[in-house]
């Protein structure tokens, strides 16, 4: 096993969280197509589920923004930035041929822009991400690096899914999934979670009910889930 600094393996799991946001995006905002297809004003619901004020002129507006606008936080284009930013510092744990997934899924984006149909356009990036992902599993043989993206990649769609009230049963799979990555993280790495934190996740996903009145909490906590723990006396 490779010892890992604390600043890569901060990368590592922003990796994996910035690419899964960049997923989940692009696949929210193909959805949001078909509401506008039929005439409605989809996307404010949308932005409800993230505080998001509407400040667009039109769905046509908001959908642009949301997939091509850089100074966005919340758009697609905002997230696959950075999550190339991250696998340029870590491309010799990642291998270069996962991160030329990353450079094509930018290139792939980038050119849908002038494409007349643009949503036909952005279909190959779905299965560019798949790519990414096989390529984290074939060419990553540190388990522990591999180990620590799928954790932030798991974080960030729980996160997304308890934001955008996916059902319970979906966000308990997830959760489940997420459990199994965590305590597999090796005893000794400077990247270990917080207990105090994931017995509260614990508690709220316990059952529908808890998931229902006390998800704000629960994505409160995964966001501190790795803050250092308090020492004991």
């Amino acid at each position: 096993m490779t010892n890992i600094s604390k600043e890569h393996s901060d990368r590592l799991y922003w990796l994996g969280r910035y690419t899964e946001r960049f997923f989940i995006t692009l696949r929210s905002l193909d959805k949001l197509y078909d509401r506008m297809i039929d005439g409605r004003h989809g996307y404010t619901e949308y932005l409800g589920y993230f505080g998001l004020p509407d400040k667009y002129k039109d769905s046509h507006d908001f959908i642009h923004s949301f997939l091509y606008d850089g100074s966005n936080q919340n758009s697609a284009a905002y997230s696959l930035e950075r999550a190339y930013d991250n696998g340029i510092v870590l491309r010799e744990e990642i291998s270069t041929k996962t991160l030329s997934f990353l450079q094509m899924a930018k290139d792939t984006l980038i050119s849908s822009q002038s494409k007349a149909n643009v949503r036909l356009s952005l279909l190959p990036l779905k299965d560019i991400l798949y790519s990414f992902w096989g390529s984290v599993n074939e060419h990553i043989y540190d388990d522990e690096i591999r180990n620590i993206i799928y954790i932030g990649k798991t974080i960030e769609r729980l996160d997304l899914y308890m934001r955008m009230k996916y059902p319970f049963a979906t966000v308990e799979k997830e959760f489940i999934r997420l459990c199994k990555n965590l305590h597999r993280v090796p005893k000794d790495t400077p990247y270990r979670y917080n207990t105090k934190y994931l017995c509260t996740v614990v508690e709220i996903l316990g059952t529908e009910d808890d998931y229902k009145l006390g998800s704000d909490k629960a994505i409160q906590s995964l966001e501190h889930l790795f803050d250092p723990m308090e020492a004991t006396v």
